[in-house]
């Protein structure tokens, strides 16, 4: 059963196998992921006479379901009267995301 890393996926080159491997696994690369985006694949097969079928095909959509990650840097203590600075700088998001929007609560008094 053949198998492939996403990043030597190639558009338009084939990637063949004999019977009776019926799979393609695609592997994910960690150093290189495939992109959020929509792939287009096609299965042709081809009998043992060498007579070969009308194309298959299919979409696979990749998405970006990893959540991110939210990290707060704050002062331990505050002087009385004395503002400070609450920071999400640090928080980050996995893969090809970025960070959109800070929604900052304050949850208790006390």
């Amino acid at each position: 059963m053949p198998e492939v890393k996403s990043a030597e996926l190639q558009v338009n080159q084939a990637i063949e196998a004999d019977a009776p491997d019926t799979n393609l696994i695609i592997t994910v690369d960690a150093d290189n992921p495939l992109k959020v985006g929509t792939y287009s694949f096609q299965l042709v097969v081809t009998d043992n006479a060498g007579n070969t079928s009308a194309p298959a095909t299919v979409k696979v959509t990749v998405i970006d379901d990893a959540a991110p990650t939210a990290i707060i840097d704050a002062p331990a203590t505050v002087g009385f009267g004395k503002g400070f600075t609450l920071s999400g700088r640090r928080s980050t998001d996995v893969g090809q995301g970025t960070i959109a929007k800070y929604s900052w609560t304050l949850l208790s008094v006390g």
